[in-house]
């Protein structure tokens, strides 16, 4: 056993400060993963810096119908929060859908988002793996890959990004915010996750050092009717084969406005940009679902046990259209 050395901050700038100035030092939140891929020798910090009793465990429900969820603020306690729940049901059902409640109480927002892969090559040290070995190879590509990714990849990582939450939050163009020792910043939540091209290994934009502080959801009033659908092999705990976060604004049956994000496969949170193109304009029917669908699934890189992931997805997303179609949906 590797001997792990612990600071705990007393501050944003003292934690930043801290893993800035030693590239080996990692934050410490809830520890789900983090404390899982230690006790595998996946990630080896030699200094944990814990950040739980800095202050950025508050949700701020702003007038504007804007919400700042704090970095430190846990899942179970932002999926049951009244705002949460009301105005942004797709996030809500995301978080109660992403982990056991045993996880949830622990796991941090800025902690999903910051969740590893659950690719098991990378998990295990022996394994070729871009992401945790640049140049080594992706064993994935020839080994068992059904749970991978078939949209975003590349010839160096096909793993599919775990977080639930995060579709969601795509779906709802949230913005990231962090502090740095060059001060705070912002990035779309969407530009806040990397596709792998030819560097997996790096992952988000930030860095190093840089320290999520808050998650702000903007104001979607289309939301308040709105659906998170998550398909996976069985109903506790796992992870999605093929997930929707959907909201639509219909007018007299005619679709105004929609927010789509597919999770489940694809490297990064999938917003899902065609279908959207399409539906915008149509009447809200089963078959300019179906058209919609097949046109965000078009780019899709299948392989031999995963190809099934193509159709899964495509009725995943129809389904959730319909669900939401069939609340009426809401005028922006």
């Amino acid at each position: 056993m590797r001997a792990i050395s612990y600071t705990r901050a007393t501050d944003v700038p003292a934690a930043v400060a801290a893993v800035t100035s030693d590239p080996g030092s990692s934050y410490l939140a809830g520890g789900t993963t983090e404390v899982d891929l230690l006790r595998l020798d996946v990630l080896r910090p030699h200094r944990l810096v814990d950040i739980n009793r800095l202050p950025l465990a508050g949700i701020e429900d702003r007038s504007d119908g804007s919400l700042l969820i704090g970095a430190l603020a846990r899942m179970s306690e932002v999926a049951e929060a009244r705002a949460v729940v009301e105005r942004f049901p797709m996030l809500s059902q995301a978080l109660l859908l992403g982990a056991s409640a045993q996880l949830r109480n622990m796991a941090s927002m800025g902690g999903n988002l910051m969740q590893r892969v659950r690719c098991s090559y990378y998990r295990d040290p022996e394994s070729a793996c871009n992401k945790r070995v640049p140049g080594s190879g992706c064993s994935a590509l020839e080994g068992v890959h059904r749970g991978h990714a078939i949209l975003g990849t590349s010839e160096h990582c096909i793993a599919t990004h775990p977080s639930d939450m995060a579709v969601a939050l795509v779906a709802l163009d949230a913005v990231v915010h962090v502090e740095g020792t060059k001060g705070s910043r912002t990035i779309p939540v969407d530009d806040f996750f990397l596709l792998p091209e030819d560097t997996p290994e790096r992952e988000h934009p930030l860095t190093p050092g840089e320290l999520i502080t808050a998650i702000e959801v903007p104001p979607v009033p289309m939301a308040r009717r709105s659906l998170y659908l998550k398909v996976r092999d069985r109903e506790s705990y796992e992870f999605a084969l093929a997930s929707a976060a959907v909201a639509l604004a219909l007018e007299d049956g005619v679709i105004r406005e929609a927010r789509l994000a597919l999770g489940g496969v694809a490297t990064k949170p999938w917003r899902a940009h065609r279908a959207e193109d399409i539906l915008v304009g149509e009447r809200a029917d089963v078959e300019v679902f179906v058209r919609a669908a097949a046109a965000e699934l078009a780019p899709a890189v299948t392989r031999p046990m995963n190809g099934f992931k193509a159709e899964l997805a495509r009725r995943t997303l129809v389904r959730a259209l319909q669900t939401v179609a069939a609340q009426g949906g809401r005028t922006a």
